[in-house]
């Protein structure tokens, strides 16, 4: 498991696409809001991954529905992969119906081994500019790691209890695969209850992550919390048809923010300067 990945460390890719509001306002339905966005308004924060999708040919397609490593992401050699978080840093909004391009650049490959076995940690940073200027500038990490070889284990440790925030959500299997048509994400664990269950060995369908990220940014956003760096670590998943509560408390200039499931547990943990 121990690779030289020197060919694939600081790998680039370069995309460039119109920002169209209609996606942006698909979006908004999903989360049951009227349709305002139109050309010339500024992109929610995180609405950037409705976005830039990497497009792939269905027979270069894994059995997980995601494209198969070593055509975008190293050949690592486990199957099972989780976006384990990351970081945003806002510095100029994106503006709908222009065109913006996005450099991506594989910066780090690193193998850990676990209590479930071995792990590859690989860290991906994207700078998205758009008219010539800097507006986001992203590090995504995603693990991979092996199939589970035991029962799925429910033991996430408890959410904060102060919050001056909140907000409750609960999502569909329809709410998932709308997130998932929109962000062109196969990953069949947000689609495929059978193979979620046989394959994966999650209960049921997982909400997607970077949704998750999306509503945590939106509850600071509606409060007015200011917003330049976003650090987000995923937790313990949640699942379809589950309720879930968003929190966030108020530190001054910065917001703690987290996720918690229906239990209590803490499903993913954010912070906000």
């Amino acid at each position: 498991m121990d690779e030289d990945w020197g060919d694939w460390i600081g790998r680039t890719r370069t995309a460039s696409e119109v920002l169209d509001a209609a996606t942006a306002r698909k979006m908004q339905a999903t989360l049951d809001r009227g349709p305002t966005l139109e050309d010339g308004a500024t992109l929610p924060p995180a609405w950037h991954w409705l976005y830039f999708h990497d497009v792939a040919a269905a027979s270069d397609l894994g059995p997980d529905g995601h494209v198969r490593l070593g055509i975008v992401m190293p050949p690592v050699g486990l199957p099972r992969r989780m976006w384990a978080g990351g970081t945003l840093e806002l510095h100029a909004p994106l503006v709908l119906g222009e065109t913006a391009e996005r450099v991506s650049t594989i910066r780090s490959i690193e193998t850990k081994h676990g209590r479930t076995g071995s792990l590859v940690f690989v860290t991906v940073e994207h700078e998205i500019r758009q008219g010539g200027r800097p507006c986001v500038s992203e590090r995504q990490d995603v693990v991979y790691r092996e199939m589970p070889t035991e029962p799925f284990r429910s033991d996430p440790e408890p959410a904060p209890d102060a919050a001056d925030l909140r907000a409750s959500w609960q999502f569909d299997t329809v709410a998932l695969f709308r997130y998932s048509a929109l962000t062109f994400n196969g990953h069949r664990i947000h689609l495929d209850a059978d193979h979620t269950r046989t394959v994966e060995g999650y209960p049921d369908l997982v909400v997607h992550g970077p949704l998750i990220a999306t509503l945590l940014l939106d509850l600071a956003v509606r409060h007015d919390r200011p917003l330049h760096r976003f650090d987000y670590r995923a937790r313990h998943p949640l699942f379809v048809d589950q309720p879930f509560t968003l929190h966030g408390r108020v530190e001054g200039d910065a917001t703690e923010l987290w996720a918690a499931g229906p239990h209590g547990g803490l499903a993913m943990s954010a912070r906000a300067t």
